[in-house]
Parts: structure tokens; C-alpha cells; sequence
């Protein structure tokens, strides 16, 4: 199991990070045999990006983890770039006589021989045993593109409709599709994403699956997430976005068009996220977890032996709204086994002033708010007298923010310390947040799951005041609950 060895005051205590070293995008995430597998980009040798093998680990739970061996790594055919893993129930490949078994889809990024041009094709392996052992495919690479440079990050499933596999993959700033009956050949079927949502980078780590609208199973959408790399002229840096249609087995298109611009987390650290994969029906839930990090500054960010964690797994789900049809991000109910002490506070005003509630840099904090002024209101995190995280709301503009300038430590780079929002209407003057506190990060989940928000910070560990505050007007305290959680490593 994950231990507290080697721990630094930043290491999260709620959240997955690799032992030591570099870890970034989540790949490869199934569900297997009662297990939950979370394979990862991973460079063993420094705390820095370098050559890309896969990292893994295993749960039962979605919050205790367990470290495997390294399950992929670099060969003559390049690095091990982000792919997805699918369970192969009927033997499809032919990898496993006749019974089911992990079959990895990956991309393999090299040169080609004799230049210093990148290619990316896409290659094959596959486990017997749970997952522990990994043999790659002798005929890899199994699809070349050879004019697309970006060509990377697949994601697999099968689409029962067609009994076909289907692959979702990124080709510079478009999303590309194919299909395939056995895993090894592979038929491009279309595309998608000219004219559509953002292209201020790359487009990468794509991810497609169906969800019904407000728990109706005959009232469904298909939901595609799409990441974009970081562009130096965007400050947001890496981030990433969604879409929501329609899918008929050979491409995507959007309900409409051209596509608004849905952004999965208005934060600044949550990229690459996909999906689980072979989650059971029963269950009726689509799993969710990224990369809490944000290519601006991932290399530099001020931890010891390693570098980077994971979101808090996250549920999605689909609601009707007066715009459209949004998704909507909640946390797993797994986490609440992870409460160890309650505070409770019944309704209560504040007026232009603050309130020191608790201490912690390991809590959940539940609160609703109701107001009818025009001000701001919200709550200080991690606070002392020379830091403070603040997660606040303004009235007037309608609009959530944090602002992380005052966080910890800030100045390993010039775009970390900042203040940003997004636009959250409360229409009936009521306001709700889910926000769990770590070490080094702000998960905020407002109004049931409608807007999220997520950041890094690096504060003091004597930083640990929570205040809740009102700014030019007075606000309505309808209920405050506040958790102090049992850090994973007990």
C-alpha cells in the first residue's frame, strides 16, 4: 500500500501521487475482476518530464491505492505515450484462448530514422493476469498516420450497436475516429471539431461515452471531453473542455453547432482527465479523474521527490438546463468514509466582517449561503496572518473565484499567482459549495456540481485558518458543516 514515507509538508494526504519522481496524465483507468486501475505518465528517473513509461496502481475503493510495478516502458518503437485500457470479453484480439483479459492501447512516440521529425502511432499490449504482467503486441504499431505529427492519446471502447471497438483520438487541434472488430485493424470512420469549442493549443487525451439527462435512460446524450495543451499566448495554460450529442458509431457531432464552449473545470490544475472504463451497469456511474497539474508550471512546482497528483475521482452526470443540456461533476461517495470528526453550525448572518471557524489543511467543508445584497461572500483557506486562499463570490458580477496570490509559495512562476472566475449564476440568491482542503489543493464543487473549480497551492503547513467572510453587504449562513478527514496513508 501507499505509504507516508518521504513525505513533504506538500504531499497530499487525500489525493493520488506517485511515489517518487514525475507522474502526469491518467491512462488507462479500468475496472477489472473488483479492481480500479489507474495507470499514469511516469518518468522513473527525475521529478521532471522525461521519456514516458506507464506507472500503475490499483484500488478497491477509489481512495486507497495500491503501487504496482511500472507496466510499460519505452522500447525501439519509442516512449509510451497516454492510451486507454479495455477489458476484452469475448476474445476479440485472440490474445487470450478463448477467455477475457486487459488489452492496452497506447501510443508509441519516437523520431523517424534520419530526421528530427516526432511521428506518433498507436500500438498494442496486453495482460493475463490482472493486469501485473504486460506483453506487448508483436506487430505493434497497429495505425500510422503519417501526415499527422499530433497523433496520440487513444481512447477505446466498444460500441455494442455496431459489435465493433471504437477508437477516439487526437490529431492536432481536430478529434479523429475509427473502428475495429479485433483491437489490431482499424478503419478511420470521421472526425470532428472544425469550428468547434477552443483551440488555444493542442488538442489532446480524448474521452467519449454516453449519459442519460437527468437519470432518464431513455433521454441520453454522448458526452466528449477533449484536453488543450498549453500555449504561452493563453494564460489559462492547459485545461479542458467538453461537448455535448450525439454519436452514431462512426463520428460525434454536437447537438449544437457551433458548439458553446463548456469548459470541464474552471480552475487552473485539472487536465488530461478521462473515464473509467468497464465500470459495471450496475453501479450507473461514469467515473472521473485528472491531472492536477497545469503545463504553465508543472516542472517547476515546488515539491521534493516527486511531482504531480491526481483530482479527487470525480461522477459525472447529465442535467437538463435553460441553456442546454450540461454536465455536471460531483464527488465519490467513497470519500466519506474519510470523515473522522464533525462541526455544525445552525443558521447564522455575517456582515462585513470575517470569522475564523476552524483550523485544518485536511477538511471538507460543506456551506450554503443565501443573500439578496449586492457584495462579496466566501470563504479563506489555508489563512494566517501572511497567507490566504480565497474562494469567493460576487453578487453583483455573478461570478465565482479564487484568488491563490497570497496561497504559499508563488514565485517559482509568474503565472501562478493569480485571481481567476468564472460566471455562476444564483438566480434565486442561494449558493451552495463542496470544497475539500489538502495539503497542496482546493477542490471547490458549487451549486451540486454545476461549476468545479480546482487549484494547486503551496502554503505554509502552519497556514491552516478557515474564515468565512462578507465583503460591502451582509450574507445569510444557511448551514455550515465542516469534516476533519482521515489522510489516506492512516
Amino acid at each position: 500500500m501507499i505509504t507516508a514515507n518521504n513525505q513533504t509538508n506538500f504531499r497530499p494526504q487525500l489525493h493520488f501521487t506517485p511515489r517518487d519522481q514525475w507522474m502526469n496524465d491518467p491512462n488507462g483507468m479500468v475496472f477489472y475482476e473488483g479492481e480500479y486501475h489507474l495507470f499514469y505518465q511516469y518518468h522513473p528517473e527525475s521529478t521532471v518530464w522525461g521519456p514516458m513509461h506507464w506507472g500503475h496502481a490499483v484500488s478497491q475503493d477509489l481512495v486507497h491505492w495500491e503501487h504496482l510495478p511500472i507496466a510499460l516502458a519505452p522500447d525501439e518503437h519509442g516512449a509510451i505515450f497516454s492510451g486507454s485500457v479495455v477489458v476484452d470479453k469475448h476474445d476479440t484480439s485472440g490474445f487470450f484462448a478463448g477467455k477475457s483479459g486487459l488489452v492496452a492501447i497506447f501510443t508509441h512516440h519516437d523520431t523517424k530514422p534520419g530526421t528530427d521529425l516526432t511521428r506518433q502511432r498507436q500500438s498494442l499490449a496486453y495482460s493475463t493476469d490482472r493486469g501485473r504482467t504486460w506483453t506487448k503486441y508483436a506487430n505493434n504499431p497497429v495505425l500510422i498516420e503519417e501526415a499527422l505529427p499530433d497523433f496520440r492519446d487513444p481512447k477505446v471502447f466498444w460500441f455494442n450497436p455496431q459489435q465493433s471497438w471504437v477508437m477516439v483520438i487526437a490529431a492536432g487541434d481536430t478529434i479523429r475516429f475509427y473502428k475495429s472488430p479485433n483491437l489490431k485493424e482499424w478503419t478511420h470512420s470521421g472526425e470532428f471539431g472544425v469550428g468547434q469549442g477552443s483551440h488555444d493549443g493542442v488538442w489532446e487525451c480524448p474521452d467519449l461515452f454516453e449519459l442519460p439527462v437527468d437519470g432518464d435512460i431513455l433521454n441520453r446524450r454522448w458526452v466528449l471531453i477533449v484536453s488543450i495543451g498549453e500555449d504561452a499566448n493563453f494564460l489559462e495554460g492547459s485545461r479542458t473542455q467538453c461537448f455535448i450529442g450525439s454519436f452514431n458509431g462512426d463520428t460525434f457531432v454536437s447537438e449544437e453547432s457551433p458548439a458553446p464552449l463548456l469548459w470541464l473545470d474552471h480552475g487552473r490544475d485539472n487536465y488530461a482527465g478521462v473515464t473509467w472504463s468497464d465500470v459495471p451497469e450496475q453501479q450507473g456511474r461514469r467515473l472521473f479523474i485528472g491531472w492536477m497539474n497545469n503545463w504553465k508550471y508543472a516542472n517547476v512546482i515546488p515539491t521534493s521527490n516527486w511531482r504531480g497528483a491526481m483530482t479527487l475521482p470525480r461522477e459525472l452526470t447529465l442535467t437538463a438546463e435553460m441553456e442546454g443540456v450540461r454536465l455536471l461533476q460531483k464527488p465519490i461517495p467513497e470519500l466519506q468514509a474519510q470523515r473522522r470528526g464533525e462541526q455544525n453550525w445552525a443558521a447564522f448572518e455575517l456582515s462585513n466582517s470575517e470569522l475564523t471557524v476552524t483550523h485544518g489543511d485536511l477538511l471538507e467543508i460543506i456551506a450554503e449561503f443565501e443573500f439578496d445584497d449586492e457584495l462579496e461572500f466566501g470563504l479563506k483557506l489555508r489563512a494566517s496572518e501572511t497567507e490566504e486562499t480565497i474562494l469567493g463570490y460576487s453578487t453583483h458580477e455573478q461570478l465565482l473565484f479564487i484568488d491563490r496570490s497570497r496561497s504559499g509559495a508563488i514565485d517559482f512562476h509568474a503565472d501562478f499567482a493569480c485571481k481567476h472566475s468564472a460566471l455562476l449564476k444564483a438566480e434565486t440568491g442561494n449558493m451552495k459549495l463542496h470544497i475539500f482542503v489538502d495539503r497542496s489543493s482546493i477542490e471547490a464543487f458549487a451549486n451540486d456540481g454545476k461549476l468545479v473549480m480546482t487549484d494547486q497551492i503551496f502554503p505554509l503547513s502552519s497556514s491552516t485558518g478557515i474564515k468565512l467572510y462578507a465583503k460591502d453587504g451582509s450574507v445569510k449562513v444557511k448551514s455550515l458543516t465542516i469534516h476533519t478527514l482521515n489522510s489516506i496513508f492512516d
